[in-house]
């Protein structure tokens, strides 16, 4: 695993600290008929112009797991996946998606870094984002840039 720097860290706690956890009906995109359907996907406009979080909803109603393997972006150089244990984020290589079950990626939790901005998203704007599955071919999503600020709890 990748750690942070403790600068970027810091940058990218302030602006999830901006946002709160839960859900929103934006956002959704289904695979096709694999299980796998994504919603409740958001960017909070980025306070940096370098780097960006992302988070969303992966519910696999299917009988077998899958694993989230990589993500793409237009928008990013590169878009990484974090864990977050306690107060450390670290990179991981990928994220179980249980049968039956949900992947949760939220603000103060797991979450989708998108690093090396080529620009920077601004609110209502939508960011695309491609999601790689070990089983189950990929799946676009559109994800709204909210504001910087936005509770998904409530929807402002």
């Amino acid at each position: 695993m990748r750690r942070l720097p403790l600068v970027t860290a810091a940058v990218l706690a302030g602006a999830l600290a901006l946002t709160a956890c839960g859900s929103s009906d934006s956002g959704s995109d289904d695979d096709g008929g694999s299980g796998l359907s994504v919603g409740s996907a958001y960017m909070p406009q980025p306070v940096s112009d370098t780097m960006a979080a992302g988070f969303l909803v992966i519910t696999n109603k299917g009988a077998a797991g899958d694993v989230l393997t990589r993500v793409t972006s237009e928008v990013a150089g590169e878009v990484t996946v974090h864990k977050t244990v306690g107060q450390t984020m670290a990179e991981a290589k990928s994220l179980d998606i249980p049968a039956h079950g949900e992947l949760v990626l939220q603000s103060g939790g797991d979450h989708l870094m998108f690093e090396q901005l080529k620009r920077k998203p601004l609110e209502g704007q939508k960011v695309s984002v491609q999601l790689y599955f070990a089983k189950t071919s990929p799946i676009t999503v559109e994800m709204p840039v909210k504001s910087a600020t936005y509770n998904p709890k409530t929807g402002h």
